[in-house]
Parts: C-alpha cells; structure tokens; sequence
C-alpha cells in the first residue's frame, strides 16, 4: 500500500503533468505486482492463526484491505492505458469490494480480540491499534471515485451513503484510538526503536479524513439532494481545513519522535518503516484535495513540497527494504544443507 499511494498521490498534485502521470504508472504496476507477491507468499506461509494470537502482530490485519484499495484505485486512475478502460473499472470494483469487506472484518474482529483474548497494559497503545480502523476511511475514499460508474439513481446513493457511513466508522474508532495513543505518550515514556515510525500512522487516518471529506463532497451534487450536497462541500472546506491543522501538529510531534531516535542511534531498520509512507502519501491527497477546493497556492505548494518528501522517503525505504530482503535470502541460502 505504501508503493501504490506514490502512485495514486501524483493523480491529485495540482497541475500534474503527463510525464509525472506516466512514471506514476510505472510504480502503480510494480505495487500491484508486488500486492499479487506477498499475497501469494503470506498465504502459503499459513501463519493466520499465529499472527491472530499475537496481540501486536494481530493489529496489522487492517493493511491487507487498504493495499487491495489501494490498487484498486491506481487501477481506475492510471491503469486504463496498461489493461483498458473496462478491465481498469472492473478490477478496481472488484478490489474495492474485497478491501472493504476484509476492512469491516478486520474493524470488527480486531477490538473484539483485543477485548476478549488479550490484556493490554496502560502503556500498551502504539500507532499499530489505528491499523484495524483506518480501512473504513481508505474504502470511504476510494469508494467515492466508483461513485460515478454506479448505476444512477438508487444504487448511486447506496454507494455514496455507504461510504459516508464508513467514513463515520472510521472518524470515530480514529479519533478514540488517537487519544489513548497520546495519553500514552503523556503519561508514559515516549516511544523508542521500531514503534517510533507507527506513530505516523496517526497523520495517515487524519491525512485520509481530509482526503475523503474532499472526494466524497465532489461526487455528492447530482445524488445528494442540492441543499445536502452544498452542505457536503462546506464540510469538505471547513473540516478538511481544521482537520488538516490537527494534522500537521501530529506530523510535527511524530517528525520530532523520529528526529530524536536517530541523533540517539535507536533506529535501525525495521519493516516499520514503511509506517513513513502511507501516512506521508495520505497528507499529499488530503493537502492536495484542500488546494483544489480552496485554490490556495499555499496548499499547492505544500502539496507538490510533501510529495517530493514522500518520493525521498519511499526511495530510502524501498533500497534498505530489498537490502534487507537480499541479505536475509542469502542467509537462508547459507544455512540451507547441501546436497
């Protein structure tokens, strides 16, 4: 999910170019690749019911469904001139649908075992607890551009309702578990080593929230009723404009987190870094939403500014993510018996 929200973010940069749009096309190919991978892999790992036991591992059940959706909307947004128009609509249907029903799943079962089976201590909480829920806002948001190719009439509302209705599930759940992760900090000693970069995670659920207020608003005018749909853009402005300021606090408290460990030499790579991407790429499509609606050169900036952050960043931690994917086959490779 980290590699297709690159690609999907570039869609949004205001003025992007055909050039950017054409290398944006490239990276959504290598992430539905790489989704159509791991998949495979982690599936013949059969490691479901040890991971669902595991009450850290467990709370990574939520990416899965936003990779799916993830792709899913590359797919409609860039896809079309690789496997065509219908093939593009339908694949992205079809992954949508997928995402969504594993994202309610996950948003479900993951609090329900966290109540029932495991116990948690008052320091527990980690940006890993937002991963179950942010989905409901992932398939909110991705839902909305499938709103268009919907039959017209009531099936077009269906859709837009419901992914309203995900959108409340998301806010909700996002909002509770963002201030038990900040009581935490507060009342606990701040997070060191590889759960430093889950932190982030927050700026990824308030980043998508500003995302969704703005597409969701954009497709509302000729299903919503006029007066709902002028309400729908005022809360796409205003909430998006306040949520956006909550989320470059929480960008700014989970910068310096990470600034910290690294001048501490605490860091060391980890697949938690991929926890930088997603979120950085969810505050592109929010700011950039933001610079649409408003035609504020200053968000426009800041978006085209946070995309170039997002490419460095996702540069860094792709090359020492295939490092460390050599390194550990050649390992195996090492200790495994010889004929």
């Amino acid at each position: 999910m980290g590699t297709g929200i690159v690609a999907n973010a570039a869609v949004t940069l205001p003025g992007s170019s055909p050039w950017l749009h054409a290398a944006a096309r490239v990276v959504w190919v290598a992430a539905a690749l790489l989704l159509v991978t791991l998949t495979v892999g982690y599936l013949r790992q059969r490691a479901l019911r040890q991971h669902t036991a595991d009450p850290m591992q467990m709370q990574f059940f939520g990416a899965p469904a936003m990779a799916l959706m993830t792709v899913g909307a590359g797919a409609l947004q860039l896809g079309r001139p690789v496997i065509g128009a219908r093939a593009a609509l339908d694949v992205d249907w079809g992954l949508w649908s997928l995402g969504t029903a594993l994202g309610i799943v996950t948003a479900c079962t993951v609090p329900y075992v966290m109540v029932t089976r495991h116990r948690f201590g008052p320091d527990a909480a980690f940006g890993g607890w937002l991963m179950p829920v942010v989905p409901a806002l992932v398939s909110a948001t991705t839902g909305a551009l499938l709103v268009p190719h919907a039959p017209a009439g009531q099936a077009r509302l269906a859709l837009l309702s419901g992914c309203y209705a995900l959108f409340g599930l998301g806010v909700v759940t996002v909002l509770l578990v963002l201030a038990m992760l900040y009581s935490r900090m507060v009342h606990h000693e701040a997070p060191t080593g590889a759960v430093v970069p889950t932190v982030w995670i927050g700026l990824g659920a308030l980043g998508q929230m500003v995302t969704a207020l703005g597409v969701l608003a954009g497709v509302a005018p000729g299903v919503l009723p006029t007066s709902s749909a002028r309400g729908a853009a005022a809360v796409a402005l205003l909430g998006g404009l306040g949520v956006w300021g909550f989320a470059a606090l929480w960008l700014t408290l989970a910068a310096a987190l990470t600034v910290r460990e690294f001048r501490a030499g605490r860091l060391p790579f980890a697949p938690t870094w991929w926890s930088f991407i997603f979120p950085l790429g969810a505050f592109v499509t929010g700011t950039s939403a933001l610079a649409a609606r408003t035609g504020s050169q200053m968000f426009s900036g800041l978006a085209v500014a946070l995309y170039m952050l997002l490419i460095g960043a996702w540069s860094a931690v792709s090359a020492r993510s295939l490092a460390h994917a050599a390194a550990h086959t050649g390992r195996a490779a090492h200790r495994r018996p010889r004929d």
